[in-house]
């Protein structure tokens, strides 16, 4: 049986995630509160004018600054609140709405940024939908099973955190993720239509625990299996809800 084993959000996109036990997905939507604001940094081309989703080329991120792989954050839904940790810098509880708090964020995590990358400049959001990598609103599903098979290839246990994922599974084959392609999957009460193998970049080779580049984790994708992909990329097409332990079905 294929259960789920964790789920994860990340509110502001490559600055931190945060753990769940629960969500409501919804039809055509991004999972709620996951990459609903992004850092643009000085050289981005975000429209600020008529906002909209951009391409993460845009945005301050793990695969140039792997230092962002170690913060954390977690959410006050009742009053709006993000507070992120990070091992080397001190904790902050910032209204992302409020222009005045965005630039304490971006100020925070200024030390993070390496000199020769553009350095972040404000924080933006796209209206309706969440700022993923891909152009339709995806969600994120990761094999504990194919993990375990990298890990292995590795000789050391690998975070799941390196992923940035939405829904972690376990209880298939390692990499027959990538069979469902074209199909669709029930998880919980929700349904969702499986697109496109997730191609990965180097964010994955940061520690999430310390910020630094530790392992080569596109290499061994490479060398073991021919590709770089990890998991893959769903769209919601039955709003539902999903919780740890729930089973998943391929239909």
């Amino acid at each position: 049986m294929i259960t789920v084993t964790e789920l994860y959000r990340h509110p502001v996109k490559a600055h931190g995630c945060e753990a769940l036990c629960a969500v409501t997905l919804h039809a055509g939507k991004t999972m709620p509160l996951d990459r609903v604001w992004a850092i643009a940094h000085e050289m981005s081309k975000f429209n600020d004018v008529a906002p909209e989703w951009a391409h993460c080329v845009n945005f301050s991120r793990g695969a140039k600054a792997p230092g962002l792989m170690a913060i954390k954050v977690k959410t006050d839904e009742s009053t709006g609140t993000l507070t992120f940790t990070h091992p080397d810098l001190s904790d902050l509880s910032i209204n992302p709405d409020i222009p005045e708090q965005a630039a304490k964020l971006v100020e925070w995590s200024k030390p993070l940024m390496p000199a020769d990358r553009a350095a972040s400049d404000r924080v933006v959001r796209a209206p309706d939908r969440g700022m993923t990598d891909t152009a339709f609103p995806s969600i994120s599903i990761n094999s504990r099973a194919s993990l375990r098979a990298l890990g292995e290839k590795a000789g050391q246990d690998i975070s799941p955190l390196r992923w940035r994922g939405n829904i972690w599974i376990d209880g298939l084959e390692p990499w027959a993720e990538f069979d469902w392609i074209g199909r669709e999957v029930q998880i919980g009460t929700t349904r969702l239509a499986i697109r496109e193998r997730i191609t990965r970049c180097p964010a994955t080779t940061a520690n999430p625990a310390t910020g630094e580049r530790d392992l080569d984790t596109l290499a061994l994708l490479s060398e073991g299996w021919g590709h770089k992909d990890f998991g893959v990329y769903g769209e919601v097409i039955e709003t539902g809800d999903v919780k740890l332990g729930d089973k998943l079905e391929l239909l």
